[in-house]
């Protein structure tokens, strides 16, 4: 019976992302850890580290698609909650250094040291927890946008130009960050990371076990905005999103919906950013950089808004390009390559990828069968 309502909830499509998730854990483990460097089926850690992150960019747009794609709020501010998310878990690494640094301080970093520093500011008392660092990377993103957002659904604000404003508290947090003063390590932020729960996060072992909690994490997300989405409360998302004054006038609180929805979307985009960290070595000021969060809107348009799955695709397929297109003579090209692809799918593919299978499978449904040839009479 429960399985019966956890396969109704997921849905086909659902089903397929999450058994393609459990596939590639198993592959890229063992491919990793057991198969040898010399045979084809191995798997390098470089590898494994590259897709961890893309993981990590999935669960950022399913976060996304949550907000934008279920409640029509298009936020160009979700890589902030990303990188607050990744700098929590950027000062529990630190404060795991210790005496191991270069200037051997027990208690502060060492851009600290270097910066003349005498004592640990207030912000960073508590992150030597794990589970105080772990509630902070919910806490922080999920407290900015409850006050963002409580602020400007409350003055209905929406359309265009809640999205500038995303966009400006973005690069507020962007242009704050690099500032020495501020003590999260100015415009080199925080890197040099040596342990994570006493683990080296360069070894092998601690490499795959990120990307397998990675990977665990984002089936996690997907189920819960699943559960989010097939509920009432899902209903009313997308009533909102489709009609917001007629919900408004059959008596729904509107704000309320929309400041819950958009507060977890944050809380979602600040575990990706968590486990972004400890897997790609560093985190700076960039991450905050409006660009990402452009990219994000890029992800989830690419790959079909409202439907999760293309989210993750999306996020997957042009990360994939991104990486193709930054390497080599092909990087001055990149961002003419995005353009071109956010033209393309707002032209002819409104719907994404998502959309465009949904199509081409119904127009082979609706074909004709062919008519057998008639006999020939002497």
């Amino acid at each position: 019976m429960l399985t019966m309502r956890f396969l109704r909830l997921i849905e086909g499509r659902g089903i397929l992302f999450l058994a393609v998730l459990a596939a590639l854990a198993i592959f890229v483990s063992v491919g990793n850890l057991l198969v040898p460097p010399g045979s084809p089926f191995h798997v390098s850690t470089g590898a494994v580290v590259l897709l961890g992150k893309y993981l990590c960019y999935a669960m950022l747009a399913i976060a996304l698609d949550l907000a934008w794609g279920y409640c029509g709020i298009l936020s160009l501010g979700h890589g902030a909650f990303f990188a607050l998310g990744g700098y929590a878990m950027g000062m529990y690494l630190m404060r795991q250094i210790g005496t191991r640094g270069v200037y051997a301080h027990p208690i502060l970093p060492d851009f600290m040291v270097f910066l003349n520093w005498t004592e640990l500011p207030v912000a960073w008392w508590g992150f030597q927890s794990f589970p105080y660092a772990m509630l902070m990377v919910l806490l922080v993103p999920g407290l900015l946008a409850f006050v963002f957002g409580w602020l400007a659904f409350r003055s209905r604000v929406t359309g265009v130009y809640l999205s500038i404003i995303t966009q400006a508290l973005t690069y507020a947090l962007f242009l704050a960050f690099f500032r020495n003063d501020m003590g999260f390590g100015g415009n080199n932020g925080l890197t040099d990371f040596k342990d994570i729960l006493g683990f080296n996060v360069q070894a092998q072992g601690t490499r795959v076990t990120l990307f397998l909690i990675t990977c665990l994490m984002l089936a996690l997300t997907f189920i819960l905005a699943r559960f989010v989405v097939a509920s009432t409360y899902g209903k009313v998302l997308i009533a909102i999103r489709d009609a917001e004054s007629r919900t408004r006038f059959l008596g729904y609180r509107v704000e309320h919906h929309k400041l819950v929805v958009f507060t977890l979307s944050a809380m979602i985009a600040g575990v990706a950013g968590a486990l972004y960290v400890p897997q790609v070595g560093i985190i700076n000021p960039s991450e905050f950089s409006p660009t990402n969060s452009i990219e994000a809107v890029v992800w989830v348009a690419f790959g079909g808004r409202g439907t999760l799955v293309g989210a993750a695709l999306g996020a997957f397929v042009v990360n994939y390009l991104k990486t193709i297109f930054t390497t080599g003579w092909l990087a001055v090209y990149w961002l003419f390559a995005l353009g071109g692809l956010f033209v393309l799918v707002t032209l002819a593919m409104p719907r994404g990828l998502i959309g465009l299978w949904e199509d081409i499978r119904l127009r082979l449904k609706r074909r004709p069968p062919a008519e057998a040839p008639a006999e020939l009479h002497p």
